[in-house]
Order: structure tokens, then sequence, then C-alpha cells
């Protein structure tokens, strides 16, 4: 019996943004091999530093991991952001440490999840967001920069949101920042496809789109 668990936040706990449609979670469900469950840990709005919590929830008989998270850790640097700076490497200098303060935690989580010993996918933060400006995606690249550094150091294989999520209609009208069910579908398309391949054993980092 195999078991997989989704870990992160609201990409993919996304069942209040959906309107009553199949979040991420039921269409995983649905699309797995015979035999196998999913749980859902991913909490809406939590953090890398609330990954351990998670972790402290899983399931004894837990066989395969997927990682969402970053996307919040981003949002909570927004402050940060928009403070001013004299020159553009003064806010180099300034993103640089928002990056090197998020690699940190994410290094943390992964060595943590490592620990456990089982097959772990992690994902990339989307940009696609309808009306996200040019300078946040901008930001948001050097949040998957970490993501994908530490993923190819740890031998990871990587779910790219960012070639996935790409349409307006991939995220909730309720909240832009949350995949709506068809985009919950791709991710679900894409997670299950990977996990039938037995991609997730082959310690190597695989980039999903």
């Amino acid at each position: 019996m195999s078991h997989l668990v989704l870990l992160g936040d609201s990409i993919f706990d996304n069942g209040a943004y959906v309107d009553g449609a199949p979040a991420v979670i039921d269409q995983v469900r649905v699309r797995l091999p015979k035999g196998w469950h999913a749980s859902l840990l991913a909490v809406d709005g939590n953090t890398t530093v609330d990954i351990v919590q998670q972790v402290q929830r899983k399931p004894l008989d837990a066989t395969h991991l997927v990682l969402s998270v970053g996307g919040n850790d981003a949002l909570g640097c927004l402050p940060q952001m928009g403070e001013s700076v004299s020159n553009v490497i003064g806010a180099l200098k300034k993103l640089s440490k928002l990056r090197e303060a998020f690699r940190s935690r994410y290094a943390s989580v992964l060595s943590e999840l490592q620990a456990l010993n089982k097959p772990l996918m992690v994902c990339t933060i989307y940009d696609a967001v309808p009306g996200l400006s040019d300078a946040l995606k901008a930001a948001l690249g050097l949040f998957n920069d970490v993501i994908l550094r530490e993923a190819i150091r740890s031998g990871l294989p990587v779910l790219d949101l960012r070639e996935i999520c790409t349409e307006a209609g991939d995220f909730s009208l309720k909240s832009p920042i949350e995949p709506s069910s068809a985009g919950g579908a791709k991710l679900a398309d894409r997670i299950v496809a990977a996990l039938v391949a037995n991609d997730f054993t082959k310690a190597e980092c695989r980039v999903y789109s």
C-alpha cells in the first residue's frame, strides 16, 4: 500500500477557493493508481517555518512526499521590498539578504524531510498570477532560484509550477494567488504522472512541467 502526502501551503490546500469544485487533494486521489492513498497536510497560509509541524502529523504509513512552499515566504517579504534604497545596488543587496534568509529556511526544511527517507518532490512558485507586476515576478525569481538550487543539491525532482499554471483560468477567481480547480487538475496530473513513472526515487533533479 502506497501513501502520498502533500505538504506546504494553499497551492495544495485550495479547497476554500474553488467554490465546491474539486480541490487539489480530491483531484490527486481520483488519479492515483489502485492501492494508493493520499493525505493533505498542507495548510493555507503556511510558510517554511510551519513545515515542521506538518511533518509531525505525517501518517505512519506515508511513502511519498510532495512539498509546495515558499509563496507565503515571498509575500511576507513585501514590506521590506517596498522600502526605499538609494540605488539599484542597494536594492540588490536587500534582495540578496531576503534570498539568503529564505535559502536557510528552505534548506533546513529539505534536510528534515530527507531525514524521513521517503521519496520527495518539490515545487517551484508559479508567477503567472493575474495582475502580478513584473517587479514581483523578478523577485519571485530569486525564491525559485533557491528552490531549484537546493533541489539540484539534494537530487530531488521538481514540479515547475511556472510552466504548468500559465493561464488566467488556472487561478481562483476568489483569490488569484490560489490555484483554481482547473489549475489544480494540472498539478494533480503532473504529480501522479511522476509517481506512476517511479521518478521520485531516481536520486536526481528532474524538472517536470
